[in-house]
């Protein structure tokens, strides 16, 4: 079976922001992206954190080139849509996101996002004049390699600890009028706050995060006019807490409990076409 172009992923991609709801996924490396894809998810997100810890580091420490490595493996390894978690793009200026965009896009992911936080805990949001540049930045940047990558604008206002609603739906809506395809605030949590935002910046898609299993459910989500619901660093911590609880046990008290619910017939799983 021949695999998918990247024009034609991108296209894919766009069609399911069109209607519908759509569970995006987010594996930390190979072996969880094309088990993701085996499993019939129809596209799937990196997650920075997941990425990071992978490799033994804390979220939002990787390298551009590392991080662009990784975004090239997860394309490769599959068939279906990668949307990049692309952090703030790598740049504090727009000649510097710019730069990050094109190369990402390079990598034949399907979408990408960019956020407005700076890393810096004294001031950790770029002033909106900023955050508009460094996103129409981006656009740009797309537009110029042919425009079919998806851009998803992030505003993280609930993330860094501004709690104000209001922000946020200026954020956003300022990014949708810059260029980004598709918005997303991470940190929402209520009912109402989803609706809002949804509201907002209708008839542009929004991404949820649901990263909690106390998180509404996918049917949920698509009541309140959410597009598409992404896990972030979620099923990697899932995957890290399995791993931790066997390996206490072991280390601790000597016994082989933690493995009990181990997965099974993992070569036959990946050895299927």
């Amino acid at each position: 079976m021949t695999s998918p172009t990247i024009a034609a992923r991108r296209a894919t991609f766009r069609q399911l922001h069109e209607s519908g709801c759509f569970v995006i996924p987010n594996p930390w490396d190979v072996g969880s992206a094309t088990a993701l894809e085996r499993l019939g998810f129809k596209a799937l997100a990196s997650t920075s954190s997941g990425f990071a810890w992978s490799r033994g580091r804390p979220d939002n420490t990787m390298a551009r080139d590392a991080v662009l490595d990784h975004l090239r493996q997860l394309v490769s390894a599959t068939t279906i849509p990668v949307n990049a978690d692309f952090e703030n793009g790598f740049g504090a200026t727009p000649e510097a996101v710019a730069e990050s965009v094109r190369l990402a896009v390079e990598t034949g992911v399907a979408g990408l996002s960019i956020e407005d936080s700076t890393g810096d805990a004294s001031r950790p949001l770029f002033p909106m004049d900023e955050s508009v540049a460094r996103l129409r930045a981006a656009r740009e940047a797309i537009d110029r390699a042919g425009g079919d990558t998806l851009l998803v604008g992030r505003a993280e206002c609930f993330i860094v600890g501004v709690n104000d609603l209001d922000e946020t739906v200026r954020r956003l809506r300022a990014y949708a009028e810059a260029g980004a395809d598709c918005l997303y605030a991470p940190g929402l949590t209520t009912p109402e706050q989803i609706r809002t935002v949804v509201d907002a910046v209708a008839p542009k898609p929004v991404n949820l995060l649901l990263a909690s299993h106390r998180s509404m459910s996918i049917a949920e989500a698509a009541a309140l006019g959410v597009r598409r619901v992404s896990v972030g660093g979620a099923l990697a911590r899932a995957a890290w807490g399995g791993f931790f609880r066997a390996a206490r046990m072991l280390a601790a008290q000597g016994t082989f409990d933690g493995f009990a619910d181990a997965a099974t017939g993992m070569d036959d799983f990946f050895g299927l076409h």
